[in-house]
């Protein structure tokens, strides 16, 4: 996770790699439903970027790829989001400049092309980790290095029609102990409630710092109103990854997992101050053989999916009786269970794309893509990116929108 030297160029569209006779590679007739990008590391001495995949396992053209849209070497692509009205397709990286927003349009037959990547200026604001577009016309990224301190973090906000920085956020731990901003990974954000809140994770350098934290933002005035503490106790570096601030009909609840702890916390909703209760853990990963849980992702039948990425894993929960949270089912994975993409195969299949991979860590690699049937937990193929192409797949997301109801 250590930053590379910057690039400061606009990549142009001559970066893109069409695969040969590509219109013979994807199922012309599920294309938009099917396709997806998928940010990746190249393993040799190539550059990083995202490309574009075939996931639907009954597709004869399943695990094929469309086209590639190189970045860099050592950007490190990492997570990506379409904007609110899913036109704008942006990526954070860990290295390189941090923020990139990738332009497309669409061939003739319908198939998204990335045609050009351009860095958005982060104003010295480094690795950028997750990102979440409001209402009101910005987007909130974190910075899990902030400024490049041994401490450090930070949030900006950005203007999202034009990506120019309005607000860093930052707050220090030594200055304040009770309201500060460090190694922000997770962020999710209640607008109705003008309240956002962040993890913190760990340093970069994976080595000079882990946090055990999340910090709740006043969304009006950018200010730092409370950091909770998310594990047994201060010495405990459970390092938070994401946090989600259940909204849209969903009980009110902040739910937080942890990587190294390997578990799921949750705090309840105070309408009386509009501010979160004290977290408490409802889920112990290492009673049940989990260890590293991930991400948070709720499908259109609106179930809670965890990833845990020891041994490679995906639970489902019924959270509509919060706090209590009703495990229904365990999907199989492969090591690094990650990022997730939900739809429909072309027989109507229920489906989950699962990303095994976080930062080509040992035993946490895999670099595979798993489909699994939601319904029955039937594991439908496997795409081994690692071995068939030499690229790691970093994340995952539609090519017509984001394919989930609800992520962070």
């Amino acid at each position: 996770m250590k930053t590379p030297i910057r690039i400061t160029i606009i990549i142009l569209l001559g970066i893109i790699t069409m695969c040969p006779s590509c219109k013979k590679t994807v199922d012309p007739s599920l294309k938009q439903k099917t396709l997806f990008f998928i940010d990746y590391r190249h393993l040799g001495a190539g550059k990083d970027g995202v490309l574009t995949m075939e996931l639907d396992p009954e597709s004869p053209y399943f695990g094929n790829i469309l086209s590639k849209t190189e970045i860099g070497i050592g950007v490190l692509p990492h997570h990506l989001y379409f904007n609110r009205d899913e036109k704008r397709l942006f990526t954070t990286a860990l290295g390189g400049d941090y923020l990139y927003e990738l332009k497309m349009e669409w061939d003739k037959d319908g198939y998204p092309i990335i045609h050009t990547v351009t860095p958005v200026n982060t104003h010295g604001n480094m690795v950028g980790e997750d990102i979440f577009f409001t209402k009101s016309g910005e987007y909130w990224v974190t910075f899990m290095g902030g400024h490049g301190g041994l401490r450090d973090g930070s949030v900006g906000v950005f203007n999202a029609q034009t990506n120019e920085l309005v607000k860093t956020i930052s707050g220090s731990i030594d200055a304040h102990p009770d309201k500060f901003i460090m190694y922000p990974h997770g962020i999710s954000i209640y607008e109705d409630k003008k309240l956002a809140m962040v993890t913190s994770t760990i340093h970069p350098d994976l080595t000079s710092g882990v946090g055990n934290t999340c910090t709740l933002i006043d969304m009006k005035t950018y200010q730092i109103l409370k950091t909770y503490q998310v594990a047994d106790s201060a010495r405990d570096l459970s390092s938070p990854v994401e946090v989600l601030l259940l909204r849209n009909g969903f009980p009110p609840y902040a739910l937080a997992n942890t990587m190294l702890g390997g578990d799921i916390w949750i705090s309840s909703y105070d309408a009386s101050r509009n501010t979160y209760n004290g977290f408490y853990r409802v889920l112990k990963g290492a009673t049940m053989g989990l260890g590293w849980a991930l991400e948070f992702y709720i499908a259109d039948d609106k179930r809670l999916y965890v990833s845990f990425a020891q041994p490679g894993k995906v639970l489902v929960f019924d959270i509509s009786q919060l706090p209590q949270m009703k495990l229904l089912k365990t999907l199989p994975a492969n090591r690094g269970a990650h990022h997730m993409a939900f739809f429909k195969t072309r027989s109507g299949k229920s489906v989950v794309a699962i990303q095994n991979n976080l930062l080509n860590l040992p035993d946490l690699n895999s670099g595979t893509i798993d489909v699994v049937d939601v319904d029955t937990g039937e594991m439908l193929g496997r795409v081994d990116m690692r071995n068939k192409y030499g690229l790691l797949p970093e994340s995952i997301e539609g090519t017509f929108g984001s394919a989930n109801y609800m992520h962070h």
